[in-house]
């Protein structure tokens, strides 16, 4: 219990962030207590004009600011590649390593029967679209290394297979078994993606 109810109010606010904590959430609204009205202003419009007017891109599910998101806009990017990931966080990670330049496709979950998750609540059904649509070339795989991971890939895979002159591979495995890959550092991540390998599925 802080000596002010507004004050509480506010950390219970930031202490519901994940991974943020009450002492951290203590710091961030004493910090704004210290600002001026006017970048308190400024603060909380940033935030209602996000909620209110982002968007998802209407190709890869990427967030954005209009219906196709600036990666699927760019004429500069390699159209005839296909990078599969969970989820935004993952774009924002790969992106970083600078190691790749081609498009992306948000799934928006992974395959997980144990919390109800399976092939229809993903975007799999647009991504199919997408490799008829697009002259996509290669699929691949930048999923978390984990068994609700694989069975995802191997759903995909088996979906696509057949299709005649697609090149489906997978990022190395110089990510740990059972990690995501917003907590893989960049080195890694950018070594996996260029030294991907063909998928193929042992199960």
């Amino acid at each position: 219990m802080n000596s002010s109810k507004l004050l509480d109010k506010a950390v219970d606010q930031f202490a519901s962030l994940p991974g943020v904590g009450r002492k951290t959430a203590l710091k961030f609204v004493l910090h704004l207590l210290k600002k001026d009205a006017g970048e308190i202003s400024h603060f909380i419009q940033s935030i209602e004009a996000l909620k209110k007017n982002i968007k998802e891109c209407h190709v890869c599910h990427n967030i954005a600011d209009s219906d196709t998101c600036e990666i699927c806009a760019d004429p500069r990017r390699d159209r005839t590649r296909i990078c599969v990931v969970e989820n935004i966080k993952d774009i924002l990670s790969i992106e970083a390593t600078s190691q790749y330049n081609g498009l992306y496709h948000v799934l928006g979950g992974i395959i997980s029967p144990m919390d109800g998750i399976g092939p229809a609540d993903l975007t799999i059904a647009s991504l199919l679209a997408r490799t008829e649509q697009e002259p996509v070339q290669e699929i691949i795989f930048a999923l978390s290394a984990t068994i609700e991971g694989d069975t995802t890939a191997y759903y995909i895979f088996k979906k696509l297979k057949n299709k005649e002159n697609l090149i489906i591979s997978t990022i190395a495995k110089g990510i740990s078994i059972g990690n995501n890959l917003e907590y893989t550092d960049e080195l890694t991540l950018g070594r996996s993606i260029v030294n991907r390998v063909r998928f193929s599925y042992n199960g």
